[in-house]
């Protein structure tokens, strides 16, 4: 069962089957004890208690618990990610929509509160954090690239700072600020991004940096 080191939440097609399978077992039941119980009980002998998969296996493919937790909270945000329908608008609502359900769902906000947090002074959690940035990003990157190529957004547009904007009132709105909010909060960042960034005559001057 090789290590899938890309975080890619889906393990490659050429894989024999039973790697798939204890593959699916470890991470499935890291999830439900991540979820039920929080970060600290997932453990490689609670890991292998419940999967079935010998402890001697979990070392070899994730010598840290922390490894667990990482592919666990990488496949559950490639889960989320939609394919684009080519509905600018409606893709990117539904992309975010996707990010609201897991900034709301107890075990998946207390697993990124705990790697923010400790992303601050352990380097071990600062390459998780950024590995699963670029994994929770990777949607928006495609859909707003294809919206580029096709001219629906300004043309000047930077994908990355986009990003921000769309995801940013989410992050803010649910960990500093501690509230809930509805798909219709959603609706509204998607249409102010897009009134702030729709495609622009040419000759109207360069954007506000």
């Amino acid at each position: 069962m090789p290590r899938n080191s890309s975080s890619s939440g889906t393990a490659p097609a050429s894989l024999d089957p039973r790697v798939v399978r204890s593959r699916a077992a470890v991470l499935g039941a890291a999830r439900e004890i991540l979820f039920a119980e929080g970060w600290d009980a997932v453990t490689h002998a609670s890991v292998a208690a419940r999967s079935g998969v010998g402890r001697t296996t979990l070392y070899r493919h994730w010598p840290e618990a922390a490894d667990l937790i990482r592919d666990v909270i990488a496949e559950q945000l490639a889960i989320t990610r939609i394919a684009p329908t080519g509905d600018l608008r409606e893709d990117l609502i539904a992309q975010l929509e996707a990010f609201r359900l897991q900034l709301h769902d107890p075990g998946m906000e207390r697993a990124l509160r705990v790697i923010i947090e400790r992303a601050g002074y352990l380097p071990a959690f600062t390459e998780m954090k950024e590995t699963l940035y670029q994994e929770g990003s990777r949607g928006f990157r495609e859909i707003l690239r294809q919206a580029k190529a096709a001219g629906e957004v300004d043309a000047r547009l930077d994908v990355g700072r986009a990003i921000d904007q769309l995801a940013g009132p989410l992050v803010y709105r649910r960990f500093l600020a501690g509230r809930s909010f509805t798909a219709a909060y959603v609706r509204h960042v998607v249409d102010d991004f897009l009134t702030a960034h729709a495609p622009r005559d040419p000759g109207a001057g360069t954007a506000s940096p």
